[in-house]
């Protein structure tokens, strides 16, 4: 007998027409909630890892080549960019040349498959509100779909929970707030719930990469597909080391239970380990969310479990309406596809370079990524030009928002190729050619505009 709480959940989720997988994985997860389970990975059951890199490994080029071909590519794809003022997908956003992220997306695929004769299919993890932006935008590319294959499946949704009562929030106000997605770790659910987990196989393909459309330097190498092929592993994840910026983000261990390699997210931090959490030197590897898979292993593992994978919990509280904190506390079930790395016997991390992991989360990486720092090639990956990545911080009351953020450079970004950061307080327009040299750092309590042609230099210039 389920409680009075998940019955609710269950029938609100039928109702919506929820694939009935997603439907048997959210109970799994209710009851863990229900019976106290925090998701918490206390750092005394722990400890750091070291792994591989890419660069010592050698790959025979044949090698490369055969696995690539038996590779297919899943883009998670259904965020909106609501943080950044977008409400509509994420990778629809201009990022150079006139070319979005989907663009820059499909033309590497496409550059891939003649480059390697592969056949490469692309498929994209979509939500309800960013399918038919994203269909119709990838129109244009009319090879892009391979045959026997869905261009897109859409991941799932399912209620959030009154924190007091666990039953489903209600909020007839904007009905859509009652739903929020399951985490990312939904991409293994709703593969097989659509039924395209079968569709892959059927097909013949033996792996798949699967990453973030907003991480430009996810492209699914030849190299790194060889790599994954002869390690024989069921799953693995491309790591890259920590930086200061990701001192608050999650980090790889092994448990010191059974050995098993695990993710550890901040919300499954308690607060007493945060400390730990935050140190570079003992735990120094973040995860790029660029997965490898055996396509047969998540299969057989997701027969053996009746279609859970059990990734660990993540209990994420908010307010049902994320712009009032006036209204209720809610909890959002969420799970993190990386954690997956913890359920398959034999997973593996490879270190690879901070040029496989451009993650666009703020206008701050926005800025980066339209300057100069990064050429795109024929093959349209992206080549990092200058010393290192600088390090932007821009006023959040003024560049937060796209629109404003795009009024401020409208003449483009400036050059940054030289900088080794600018942080920007207050309201500052840029002119056509500005060029950033060292540290630099503007503030203003008024509107200022930096003139064309302007060379900005700072302590390091």
């Amino acid at each position: 007998m389920g409680s009075a709480g998940l019955d609710m959940a269950r029938a609100k989720m039928v109702d919506a027409g929820v694939d009935p997988v997603a439907i048997e994985t959210f109970a799994h997860y209710y009851r863990l909630l229900e019976h106290g389970e925090t998701g918490l990975i206390a750092e005394s059951s722990i400890e750091p890892v070291d792994i591989e890199r890419l660069a010592d490994v050698e790959v025979a080029p044949e090698v490369a080549a055969d696995a690539l071909r038996q590779t297919a590519i899943i883009k998670l794809n259904g965020g909106l960019g609501t943080s950044m003022g977008m409400d509509r997908a994420k990778s629809l956003l201009c990022v150079r040349r006139g070319l979005s992220f989907l663009d820059i997306i499909a033309r590497q695929v496409l550059h891939l498959r003649e480059k390697y004769d592969a056949p490469l299919p692309l498929l994209f993890m979509n939500s309800f509100r960013t399918h038919d932006d994203t269909l119709e935008a990838l129109a244009r590319y009319e090879s892009l779909q391979v045959d026997g294959l869905p261009l897109d499946f859409l991941q799932n949704k399912e209620p959030k929970l009154l924190a007091k009562g666990l039953v489903p929030a209600s909020f007839p106000k904007d009905p859509d707030l009652e739903w929020c997605p399951p985490g990312h770790g939904d991409v293994y659910t709703a593969l097989r719930g659509s039924g395209t987990l079968d569709k892959l196989l059927e097909g013949g393909w033996r792996y798949v990469f699967i990453s973030n459309s907003d991480n430009l330097g996810a492209v699914p190498a030849p190299e790194v597909a060889g790599w994954f092929a002869q390690s024989g592993a069921p799953f693995a994840i491309e790591a890259v080391r920590r930086t200061p910026s990701d001192k608050k983000g999650g980090h790889f261990a092994r448990r010191k239970a059974d050995g098993r390699l695990v993710l550890r997210e901040t919300a499954q931090t308690a607060k007493e380990d945060l400390e730990a959490l935050a140190d570079l030197d003992r735990h120094r590897y973040t995860s790029t969310n660029n997965l490898w898979i055996d396509l047969r292993a998540l299969r057989d593992t997701l027969d053996q479990r009746d279609g859970v994978l059990g990734l660990p919990l993540i209990r994420n509280t908010k307010t049902l309406d994320p712009g009032d904190p006036s209204t209720p506390e809610v909890i959002q079930i969420e799970t993190a596809m990386g954690a997956a790395i913890e359920v398959f016997e034999g997973s593996t991390l490879i270190e690879v370079g901070r040029d496989r992991f451009v993650p666009v989360k703020t206008t701050n990486d926005l800025l980066v990524l339209r300057s100069d720092v990064y050429t795109i090639g024929a093959d349209f990956v992206l080549d990092l030009v200058a010393a290192d990545v600088p390090y932007v911080d821009l006023d959040p009351a003024h560049y937060k928002l796209v629109g404003e953020f795009d009024k401020r450079f409208p003449e483009g970004a400036p050059s940054l190729a030289k900088a080794s950061s600018l942080k920007i307080e207050g309201d500052w327009t840029f002119g056509h050619g500005v060029e950033v040299v060292g540290e630099v750092a503007l503030e203003a309590g008024t509107a200022q505009r930096v003139p064309a042609g302007e060379v900005l230099t700072g302590s390091d210039g």
